[in-house]
């Protein structure tokens, strides 16, 4: 059931994505005001609330501006949302952090979107971290039914407690379905607002008396961490016992399904009397968490004894084998019977649940283990590479041909630092490349200075390219800055931006200029360019690196964007071809080399024509479509 029609749908259960999960626990909650900025893997909360009615939903222009926007509400009495991924909360951190102080009118709840594994990110942070460096409470659902939950109680911990809420998923929650139940929209009653400077307005004298106030509410937390049912015992057997949550838990569940575990569903802060009394009743405690050992060292600080990343890998995702793979290390013996981690023909392989084995935590293998199923090693190579037609393709084929080095930034041409490209010298973070690109001219000898481009996509440039490109104009240290404008934030699905002219729920909305912008801020020579005209972009490259204080726009839509272009295709007149290898350079997986040779792969070209502009022999060529 897609999300859109869940708000008039007379069902009671769905099997949603995590994403859609929080979006919807979001809205029975009565959120008024949504705000976001696009990244995997929290991009789907914004996309499934823009499918509500009664809520205003935003993609702003970066994570700060979202939980800015969401905090302005809060305080005028609408319960808010902000979210974001993991590396987002970094450009947050500022609001995050004084906000913790200020506290809330209205419920105001955070999601911090984290990628263990680093499935689409440039790092694998652990935000838990966040909540204690922030004083705020940290909920961590382990599937979509508590994903839905969790955010409904976030709401309502926000309002009792004063205080921001940060619901931390991770990918494989947000992007694995479970069943969830669905309940009505309640929208609470409007909270006035009330001039407070003393609480919202935080000079250093008002701050100081508010820091007492955040000390004091996390020891409040801290006892309710205690009584609240978010934190749970299942008691099985005493002999190992495991404090878990999030998805974690259901490895542990797994591996272990008779085990006694402390399932916390509030990451931070800890239930202390909570912990002490479960781990005085088994004989071995194993903390249970993936990255870092934020749990364990709590627990180690207490006093009580347990074991934890001398047992599970600190690094990457957890699984259900290497759960049991920790427990046999530490204890010495097969922990499951039967089963070997890394077993292609055990249970894990098939699918198949550990409940149905026997001792402790299973019986015999039975049946199950005769079925075998590929595993991640089987499956073929699927290499990240720019998309066939893509228009940044030629930008990098220009810049890897003209020998620059090349500050890169956050999305889809990220994808430009591999080869054959390999045309990118650095990638740290969103709107990094600019602020790199004049660090570099300065720590460079004057002629490698001198051939420093920075490369930046358009939502990437509103997102945080706006700062350092004043910078550059305000220390007189340019260096030219191309703008890869493809008309949408690609990289996390297509969603709008303020220089794309549509808004979150695809309506019409006023779009920015790129041009007025960068000239505003100090370019003196700016330059629109289509990038499938090869020549044309390398002549105007050319020009730029003449003019430090220059910007290049090389604009052209997205090649997965809808098009009203006739279609067209791709002809190889192999007569005429003398195997020079010019049209291979860029790499489109649409041109496959035959021996020296191109061949069209006709599903996969866009016909964009880049190729045969390179072909000097005009062996390719292309040509518009038969209709009829």
């Amino acid at each position: 059931m897609a999300h859109g029609q869940l708000r008039d749908a007379k069902a009671t259960r769905a099997l949603l994505y995590g994403n859609e999960a929080i979006a919807r626990g979001a809205w029975e909650a009565g959120v008024k005001v949504a705000a976001g900025y696009p990244g995997t893997p929290s991009t789907e909360i914004i996309e499934s609330l823009a499918g509500y009615d009664g809520i205003h939903v935003e993609w702003s222009t970066n994570e700060k501006v979202a939980l800015e926007v969401a905090i302005g509400a809060s305080i005028a009495g609408a319960r808010a949302l902000a979210t974001m991924k993991h590396v987002g909360l970094n450009v947050a951190a500022d609001p995050l952090m004084t906000v913790s102080y200020m506290g809330v009118n209205a419920g105001l709840v955070i999601v911090s979107a984290d990628d263990p594994g680093m499935h689409s990110s440039q790092n694998e942070q652990d935000n838990r971290w966040y909540g204690r460096f922030a004083g705020v409470p940290v909920l961590e659902p382990s599937d979509s039914a508590e994903a839905l939950c969790f955010t409904k109680q976030a709401f309502e911990i926000s309002e009792k407690f004063d205080v921001p809420v940060i619901v931390r998923s991770v990918t494989r929650i947000s992007h694995a379905r479970s069943l969830v139940e669905l309940g009505d929209r309640v929208e609470p009653e409007p909270r006035p607002y009330r001039k407070d400077p003393r609480k919202y307005v935080m000079l250093p004298a008002h701050a100081k008396g508010r820091k007492p106030v955040v000390v004091a509410r996390v020891k409040e937390l801290q006892r309710f961490a205690d009584e609240s049912p978010i934190n749970r015992v299942e008691w099985g057997s005493t002999e190992r016992g495991f404090i878990t949550g999030g998805i974690s838990y259901q490895y542990v569940k797994e591996a272990f399904p008779h085990a006694s575990v402390l399932k916390l569903g509030m990451s931070y802060p800890l239930p202390e009397r909570l912990i002490r009394d479960f781990a005085s009743k088994v004989r071995v405690l194993y903390v249970v968490e993936e990255l870092d050992p934020f749990w364990e060292d709590i627990v180690k600080a207490m006093g009580i004894p347990c074991h934890g990343k001398d047992a599970f890998p600190a690094v990457g995702e957890l699984s259900r084998d290497l759960v049991i793979a920790g427990v046999e290390k530490i204890e010495g013996t097969v922990a499951v019977a039967g089963v070997r981690p890394g077993d292609a023909r055990g249970p894990a392989a098939t699918g198949s649940s550990a409940a149905g084995r026997s001792g402790e935590d299973g019986g015999p293998e039975g049946d199950q283990a005769q079925v075998t199923l590929p595993g991640p090693g089987d499956l073929p190579a699927r290499p990240p590479v720019l998309c066939p037609g893509c228009p940044h393709r030629p930008v990098f084929y220009v810049l890897k041909k003209l020998g620059l080095t090349v500050t890169g930034d956050i999305g889809c041409y990220t994808l430009g630092a591999l080869p054959p490209l390999a045309a990118k010298d650095t990638t740290t973070c969103m709107g990094a490349s600019i602020g790199h690109a004049s660090g570099m001219s300065l720590g460079l000898p004057p002629e490698q200075a001198a051939r420093v481009v920075a490369v930046i996509g358009d939502s990437t440039f509103l997102h945080s390219g706006l700062t350092p490109l004043i910078n550059m104009t305000y220390n007189q240290v340019w260096r030219p800055v191309i703008i890869l404008d493809n008309g949408t934030t690609a990289m996390t699905g297509h969603q709008g931006h303020p220089a794309t002219g549509y808004d979150a729920r695809k309506n019409p909305a006023p779009r920015i200029s790129l041009e007025e912008i960068v000239s505003a801020c100090g370019a003196k020579s700016v330059s629109v360019v289509d990038p499938y005209d090869v020549k044309s972009l390398e002549r105007t490259i050319r020009e730029a690196l003449k003019e430090p204080a220059s910007v290049v726009i090389a604009r052209r839509a997205c090649v997965l964007l809808p098009r009203q272009e006739p279609k067209k295709r791709l002809i190889f007149k192999a007569e005429l071809c003398r195997e020079c290898g010019l049209c291979l350079q860029p790499a489109c997986p649409a041109l496959e080399p035959d021996g020296k040779r191109p061949k069209v792969n006709e599903v996969l070209c866009t016909a964009c024509g880049v190729c045969a502009e390179l072909c000097p022999r005009d062996a390719l060529v292309v040509e518009a479509e038969e209709v009829g």
